[in-house]
């Protein structure tokens, strides 16, 4: 299948990924207005990710924190600042929506392993960094089996195991379990698993690779 890993992955993401924007253009607004007016004019959040082989790209997700710091100046933390609005959001991946603009310019792909935080690339072991081996995704694998109710280590087993086998039906597979887990609400979402703890790194190499 490398065709389609190579050429027809990314002409579909393009094609779908832009009109999924267009279709859902007044939800995209909506949220862009309430987010606006609860977090003081900042609706939009932007943080550097790396992409394939490693390259670094600029995420666009709405923003479902606040800024708000200790008496140090210090960021509280993630669960202290996720605003009441923000669960709404999270609760339906509506702060997704804006990534569909990653994958029209070719940072990222509708499906794939999600792009975490340049802090952990030199954590990463050999067979944990083949999660870059292809442009990361708004879904994946991991994210339909458990998403941040998995330990680390077995959402990059999740991850790379995707790399391997990737194919148009796994892909049309991970679509459709994503769209009825987000229906459902069955395991995408719960305040108390979705802010995972910092990945550390693990402690000895995995011989998979």
């Amino acid at each position: 299948m490398k065709i389609y890993k190579n050429v027809f992955k990314r002409l579909i993401d393009f094609i779908a990924a832009t009109i999924g924007f267009l279709l859902a253009s007044p939800v995209f607004i909506t949220v862009w207005i309430i987010l606006l007016f609860k977090n003081n004019g900042k609706a939009f959040f932007f943080q550097e990710r790396p992409g394939k082989n490693e390259r670094i790209f600029k995420i666009i997700k709405f923003k479902t924190m606040n800024d708000k710091t200790d008496d140090n100046g210090v960021l509280l933390p993630a669960a202290q600042r996720l605003t009441k609005a923000g669960i709404f959001v999270r609760k339906y991946s509506l702060d997704e929506i804006p990534q569909l603009l990653n994958v029209i310019k070719g940072d990222m792909s509708l499906i794939g392993p999600r792009p975490l935080l340049i802090k952990y690339l030199p954590r990463y072991n050999d067979f944990q960094k083949q999660r870059h081996d292809i442009r990361p995704g708004i879904t994946g694998w991991a994210q339909v089996n458990g998403r941040n109710a998995i330990s680390w280590e077995q959402k990059f087993e999740y991850d790379v195991w995707y790399v391997k086998n990737l194919s148009f039906l796994l892909d049309l597979k991970i679509l459709f379990l994503t769209a009825y887990k987000v229906i459902k609400k069955d395991g995408i979402y719960s305040v108390e698993n979705d802010i995972m703890p910092d990945f550390m790194g693990t402690e000895a190499n995995q011989d998979n690779n």
